[in-house]
């Protein structure tokens, strides 16, 4: 897979995506990921990407043309048509099931905003999308773009050990997760659950699949509406 972000902080973006398990799956060759700096694209001699926006009021707006530089140049280099999303306030949320979907893509570009936005024209043209982390307003599109980065890479073949370490996550199948335990098995007069020391697998399995569901219910009582309409 391949990831490219077009933001005017590409060392923000570099600082996150080059630590932790996503460095490392870069360092790999797992996955691709390039950060452009759209002021790089601007035939402006100021380097500027934005201006004021036509029928008056604050703040500025990103530019049509740089970002369709940006977007060209990239897909020139790759020699395909990327899969755009515009991490936008306006857009729809991001979910387990949509990183799911993204991960099985083989080149994404995500455009980040800020100011006031993007000159509405770039995304009629080569916006496929728009996707939200939450109903709240940043100052930009940057760590919208690192989370879904995040959240899409991690699902990525080989960047994790197995299918398994997501596969049983919270939201993955419609459910949250199961609490988890580690050594000691006694801290602070806490024990932990007797069924996760008896090695018996089918105990623990269902032990962790009714926690789950209890949880659910205490935690997030809409999942489980939605979880067990799909079960029926």
């Amino acid at each position: 897979m391949r990831i490219d972000i077009a933001t005017l902080f590409p060392e923000m973006c570099e600082a996150v995506l080059s630590e932790s398990i996503v460095g490392r799956a870069r360092k790999n060759g797992l996955v691709e990921v390039h950060c452009h700096n759209i002021r790089d694209y601007t035939l402006d001699k100021h380097n500027r990407v934005d201006d004021t926006p036509y029928g008056g009021g604050k703040g500025m707006v990103m530019q049509a043309d740089p970002i369709w530089r940006c977007y060209q140049a990239v897909c020139e280099m790759t020699q395909d048509k990327p899969h755009v999303i515009y991490l936008s306030p306006q857009g729809k949320v991001l979910t387990q099931a949509m990183s799911v979907e993204y991960s099985k893509m083989e080149h994404l570009f995500l455009l980040c905003g800020h100011y006031e936005g993007v000159d509405e024209r770039i995304i009629e043209k080569i916006v496929d999308e728009e996707v939200s982390i939450g109903d709240y307003v940043l100052t930009g599109g940057e760590l919208p773009a690192l989370v879904l980065a995040d959240s899409v890479i991690r699902l990525c073949d080989g960047v994790l050990s197995g299918s398994e370490c997501f596969e049983q996550e919270s939201h993955y199948n419609g459910l949250l997760e199961y609490p988890q335990y580690t050594r000691p098995e006694e801290w602070e007069g806490m024990r932990v659950p007797e069924v996760l020391l008896s090695g018996h697998h089918a105990n623990i399995e269902k032990w962790r699949m009714e926690q789950s569901l209890k949880r659910t219910e205490q935690k997030r009582p809409d999942m489980l509406k939605t979880y067990q309409k799909g079960s029926n």
